[in-house]
């Protein structure tokens, strides 16, 4: 009898043992399970957005009103009267981008070397956040701070002998936009720059080389890769930024090579547009998708750019 009461308390301690050694089993396969699931949403989505704006553009461009070559080389942006040169468009987009570049990429990265080399942490860890705050604030906010003291200020710079600067303009477009993407090149060079070995700068250190140079001729280039990547990065965020050029860079397009002076950018031309009384399926409504695919492949150009640069210029330190 006793026998038999320890068989099957055996039994049982190993029934347990068994069920304990296989719920982490299925807790591993419903975590991956999920985790495919969220990767596989971002995936359907992305696919399901280039469609649509590949259709609706293919709509447009089948059109007996648009010429392919014309929509690239002309100079005139009007689809009410069949007038579909893009340039104007993006050369607005361009020359406001770059001004933002101009902004950011200095004063960024002038920041990520101040936190990484010289900044004590206390220092980093107060600045840091402050910086980054920056991002936070809505894209609303920094459209009407660049037409009511940005504008203003250049104005009141340049307009003494005669108007200038009106009062949209793509400088105060172009630097506020410098003034958006501050952070997102500070942030991701900062984490360049820490990542490169201390080891590296003791040894500079160690052959009588000063701050300046550790910093300009170690630092930097080890951490190269990452420091284009972010500029990369950045230009895409100026290139796709909407409210700020919405706001400040002014309506219509204009093909002109004058920063003081308003001219339409591709999302700020969109916005306008959409908020509109358009009607659905018109050559004015698809023209917004063909713009949209313009806009897609510049971003997607500088994604592919900043994949071969890391690939390039990446340093592997042990």
């Amino acid at each position: 009898m006793e026998k038999r009461v320890e068989a099957l308390a055996g039994a049982e301690v190993k029934t347990q043992e068994f069920d304990l050694s296989k719920k982490p089993r299925i807790m591993e396969t419903i975590i991956q399970g999920v985790l495919f699931a969220s990767g596989a949403i971002s995936i359907f989505t992305t696919v399901g957005i280039v469609l649509v704006l590949f259709n609706e553009s293919l709509k447009f461009f089948e059109s007996d009103q648009v010429d392919l070559i014309e929509f690239f080389t002309k100079t005139t942006w009007q689809p009410r009267i069949g007038e579909f040169g893009v340039a104007p468009l993006v050369l607005a987009t361009l020359r406001t981008s770059m001004i933002g570049l101009f902004v950011a990429i200095p004063l960024g990265l002038g920041a990520a070397i101040y936190l990484s080399e010289y900044a004590n942490p206390k220092v980093r860890a107060s600045l840091k956040p402050i910086l980054e705050i920056l991002a936070g604030v809505p894209t609303v906010v920094y459209g009407y701070f660049a037409i009511n003291f940005v504008t203003v200020a250049l104005r009141a710079l340049l307009n003494r002998n005669g108007e200038v600067v009106q009062i949209f303009n793509n400088m105060s477009t172009g630097l506020v936009i410098g003034i958006l993407i501050i952070p997102l090149i500070a942030s991701m060079s900062e984490d360049a720059l820490r990542a490169v070995p201390d080891s590296l700068r003791q040894a500079s250190y160690g052959l009588g080389a000063t701050k300046l140079e550790t910093v300009a001729k170690v630092v930097l280039p080890a951490a190269l890769s990452g420091v284009l990547a972010a500029i990369i990065v950045a230009t895409s965020r100026a290139v796709g930024e909407t409210m700020i050029a919405a706001i400040a860079a002014g309506a219509g397009p204009n093909f002109t090579f004058n920063p003081f002076v308003a001219a339409e950018t591709m999302t700020g031309h969109i916005a306008r547009i959409s908020s509109g009384d358009l009607s659905f399926q018109s050559i004015d409504y698809q023209s917004i998708f063909a713009i949209g695919l313009v806009l897609f492949f510049m971003t997607f150009a500088l994604n592919i750019i900043s994949l071969i640069v890391i690939a390039r210029f990446r340093e592997v330190y042990e």
